[in-house]
């Protein structure tokens, strides 16, 4: 659960949906919808959701090795722990560990308390490895990031126009970065509205460089 809790939590995705929103719309924003035909659609259509795709696996892989760092992390400070040469510096490797705020309020006795526990835990692994956990996490990632981005493409899909699908398509990528901003706000505890309407300016700003740029 906690696996799956750290995979769909908004603020840790947050960037990386954005950022498939961006890429998708700088592929929506290039076609010439006054010219465009089914092959030109179809093409954009490819090149949006292949590239994606690419993101969204790259992403996976991204976390992947944060997972292996987070386990590497915890191992070596595992290992300091037991080999400390004193109590004094084995309670300083485990307050070093925790996050400020928890290890200022925690007392000599309680630190020492954590120290028993990890000395009569098992021998550690040599290394660090990825669990079948990690893999399922980074397939979720990937597939999250997939499938954020895919209702932009979905009104090309659908509609025999091109122009109307364009205004669809829009709509929708303004109504997903205004939602992204707005949640983000609420989850880090600002004003939910104004971030909202700031991501969806960014996002069009962005966008707007990428089709610049060649996309």
């Amino acid at each position: 659960m906690a696996e799956v809790k750290r995979v769909l939590d908004p603020v840790d995705r947050l960037s990386e949906v954005l950022f498939g929103l961006i890429m998708v719309v700088g592929f929506t924003g290039s076609l010439s919808v006054a010219e465009a035909g089914r092959d030109d659609v179809h093409a954009m259509l490819v090149g949006a959701l292949g590239c994606n795709l690419a993101w969204g696996l790259i992403d996976g892989v991204f976390y992947l090795k944060g997972c292996l760092a987070e386990k590497g992390k915890s191992l070596a400070t595992y290992e300091a722990v037991r080999t400390a040469a004193d109590p004094q510096q084995a309670r300083q490797r485990i307050a070093d560990a925790l996050p400020s705020v928890v290890a200022a309020v925690l007392q000599p006795a309680e630190l020492e308390a954590v120290h028993q526990r990890l000395c009569r835990l098992p021998e550690p692994p040599a290394r660090a490895r990825l669990s079948r956990e990690d893999w399922l996490g980074g397939a979720a990632v990937c597939l999250l990031v997939f499938v954020a981005t895919f209702p932009v493409v979905i009104p090309f899909l659908v509609m025999d126009s091109a122009q109307p699908a364009l205004r669809v398509s829009n709509g929708i990528a303004i109504a997903m970065l205004f939602g992204a901003g707005y949640e983000y706000g609420r989850r880090v505890g600002r004003r939910p509205w104004t971030l909202g309407i700031a991501m969806v300016l960014v996002g069009a700003l962005l966008a707007g460089l990428v089709i610049a740029l060649g996309g």
